[in-house]
């Protein structure tokens, strides 16, 4: 006979990688869950539907799964098949367009130079600016591609993506575009580098499809705390929110997207995504039948704005903002039926595979 506990339904909130990979964890070791979310979708960011003229696009960015953990993508392919895509990038410099992340053709590229793999690597060595310890994102640049490569390519983008100056931010989020001497233009090195075949919505609903698993839509946490009888509380939104700003906020960094059309346009650019460091207010621009390989005789495209103001999509790397958050943590550990999960909820720049990685873990903490 099922215990008090798992007759009695988690409460999930968020229907993103997070919420629904917990939820399918609980499900399948007996308990019930009922997964809530304020927007009118599962999916999370990772969202992706038909457009009016017929095109499968992301409507939170782009989002392209890669990963090193073979057991991750096992996991996920119980509910997806795949096709396989390498994400590739282009930043614009002056107006011409050159790989990125920074490879040895870039160099070439840019300074009309015909270097090999070793004279790749002296060229970084010649002009890297040296800085130990490397504590900022500015820091780590410099010691790697040195100073007018930082100034083409990161310092604007920097102060577009984050609202500051990559000396104000911690070296971590550096770690993500390293410099290459050899000529790999993918943006991503990972071994598994693929895309949900149905997109993700399909995903999504496929990992939800259990008759323990109950889902509810345009449900805000904030309107029904307390109310729901639950043996357990699953939280993957704002750590802050969910302690009602107690503390300062901890800032977010948000997004605008402005989506578009081009009838009769095979193709709008010769990658997914352009980058655009140093002109306009976009940060980027992404085609998304690059992404899923789909045919049609249009294309649609979205623009990125990197904006303060909005729904909260990336925590932003900075020492002060880690101490705010451990603030909040200590609260969490006084919360013994709720846990924690997320990128939002533990503010941390998670990957999507680092999200599914930490999910089945939460779920087994539950359990146990």
């Amino acid at each position: 006979m099922p215990t008090q506990e798992s007759s009695t339904p988690a409460q999930i909130v968020g229907a993103g990688f997070a919420g629904s990979v917990v939820a399918r964890e609980l499900v399948e070791a007996g308990h019930q869950a009922c997964v809530i979310d304020k927007r009118l979708h599962i999916a999370g960011n990772a969202y992706d539907e038909t457009d009016a003229h017929g095109v499968l696009v992301h409507r939170y960015a782009p989002h392209t799964f890669h990963t090193n953990g073979g057991h991750i993508f096992e996991y996920l392919s119980r509910f997806t098949e795949w096709l396989p895509y390498e994400h590739r990038v282009l930043g614009i410099v002056d107006g011409k367009r050159y790989p990125f992340p920074i490879n040895r053709n870039t160099l070439n590229q840019l300074y009309d130079m015909d270097l090999d793999e070793s004279g790749a690597e002296a060229f970084f060595e010649r002009v890297r600016e040296p800085r130990e310890p490397a504590l900022t994102r500015e820091d780590v640049v410099l010691n790697s591609v040195g100073r007018d490569l930082y100034e083409k390519f990161f310092l604007n983008h920097t102060r577009k993506q984050w609202g500051l100056d990559a000396s104000e931010l911690k070296a971590g989020v550096a770690a993500r575009i390293p410099a290459r001497s050899n000529i790999d233009d993918r943006y991503f090195t990972d071994t598994l580098q693929v895309i949900p075949k149905h997109g993700y919505t399909q995903l999504f609903e496929n990992i939800l499809d259990q008759p323990n698993i109950t889902v509810e839509l345009e449900v805000d946490f904030e309107n029904i705390r307390g109310e729901a009888k639950t043996s357990r509380t699953v939280y993957t939104g704002p750590i802050d929110a969910y302690f009602k700003y107690c503390f300062s906020r901890p800032p977010y960094r948000s997004l605008r997207f402005e989506h578009g059309h081009l009838p009769n346009v095979a193709h709008y650019q010769k990658v997914g995504t352009v980058n655009y460091p140093n002109d306009h207010a976009y940060a980027s621009i992404t085609e998304f039948k690059h992404l899923t390989g789909q045919r049609h005789t249009g294309t649609s495209i979205v623009r990125e704005y990197p904006q303060e103001d909005g729904p909260p999509y990336y925590p932003i790397p900075r020492a002060e903002n880690e101490a705010l958050f451990k603030r909040h943590e200590e609260l969490a550990r006084q919360e013994p039926n709720i846990t924690f999960v997320g990128r939002l909820a533990q503010y941390r720049y998670y990957n999507m595979d680092q999200v599914v990685g930490a999910a089945p873990a939460a779920a087994k903490r539950i359990i146990g």
